[in-house]
């Protein structure tokens, strides 16, 4: 809409962006008045920020279903020597590459690599081109046609192998079925934490006003939610076997790591198994840590 007249910056436009931050008042009264509901999701976690977000009692039935896939079926690793911080990006791009193409090199098959940003995706895909020129890449960019994403997609084959990037919480973290040698790993570089702006700021602010967990509900979970997402597309079946490689320190802390998949083992520092080889033995390259934490309303902000 048009600034008023003798405002500041005259001749430019005003957007105005309506956000629904806490939906709960909106949805409270429709189950009050509902018989029954039933709300159903893979990602429908913690309990305690989906009641406060939903509207839903906290004395409501709560089932966490068993998944149908087994622990041995996906190896999840943290490469605890990375840090994807935005001060140490640059840095680390070198040692992010490097784990991917030693992981290529030792369990071949088709990977996706998650990268919370373009510019950063594209900067780890220069690293990787000038230092791994032998290793195939391809990547998602901005404002793909449908065309386009069908011709990302297709490049996963049984037969072929490399390394596709894409950007966390975009078209190819969620809604995608890889199955099979089609995608045999998942890189994450990212814990998915929104960018700290001024909008999302002042989410953080009335979050914590309200629950007291300003910094949980506005960046932590919401950001896990979509690592989640992510680490979903490498185990589809049954029969899928695949790794899954979070690159950043932070997951090694226990507050973090209590919200991943239960089901979920993370191996033990001091494994020398490469990660999830599909069809013989599991040998891995790089090493975790899991570094104890605080949890709880006392449990710091994780760093950005």
């Amino acid at each position: 809409m048009p600034r008023p007249s003798g405002s500041p910056g005259r001749g430019a436009d005003l957007a105005i962006n309506l956000r629904n931050l806490v939906p709960a008042p909106h949805l409270r009264a429709r189950f009050a008045a509902a018989q029954a509901c039933v709300l159903f999701s893979a990602t429908l976690a913690p309990f305690e920020f989906q009641c406060d977000m939903l509207g839903i009692s906290k004395s409501s039935a709560w089932l966490d279903v068993d998944t149908p896939f087994a622990a041995d079926q996906l190896t999840v690793r943290v490469a605890h020597e990375v840090s994807t911080r935005y001060r140490d990006r640059a840095s680390s791009l070198t040692a992010i590459v490097d784990l991917m193409a030693r992981q290529v090199s030792a369990s071949p098959g088709n990977y996706l690599a998650f990268f919370s940003s373009f510019d950063y995706l594209q900067q780890a895909v220069d690293r990787l081109e000038e230092r791994h020129p032998h290793v195939t890449a391809w990547s998602q960019s901005r404002g793909m046609s449908t065309i386009e994403r069908d011709g990302f997609l297709e490049r996963f084959t049984d037969d072929s192998c490399g390394i596709a990037f894409a950007v966390l919480g975009g078209a190819f973290a969620e809604g995608i079925d890889l199955p099979g040698r089609r995608l045999v790993g998942a890189f994450i570089a990212t814990l998915g934490l929104p960018p700290p702006n001024a909008a999302n700021e002042i989410l953080r602010s009335r979050m914590d006003a309200a629950f007291g967990e300003g910094y949980a509900y506005a960046y932590l979970y919401p950001g896990i939610q979509k690592v989640i997402q992510a680490a979903g597309r490498v185990i589809r079946t049954e029969q899928d076997r695949g790794v899954v490689v979070l690159l950043d320190d932070r997951f090694g802390r226990n507050d973090v790591q209590r919200l991943l998949p239960k089901w979920w083992s993370i191996e033990p520092a001091g494994s020398q198994r490469v990660a999830g080889a599909p069809n013989g033995p599991r040998r891995f390259v790089a090493l975790d840590r899991v570094q104890a934490a605080p949890t709880g309303p006392n449990r710091p902000m994780i760093e950005l």
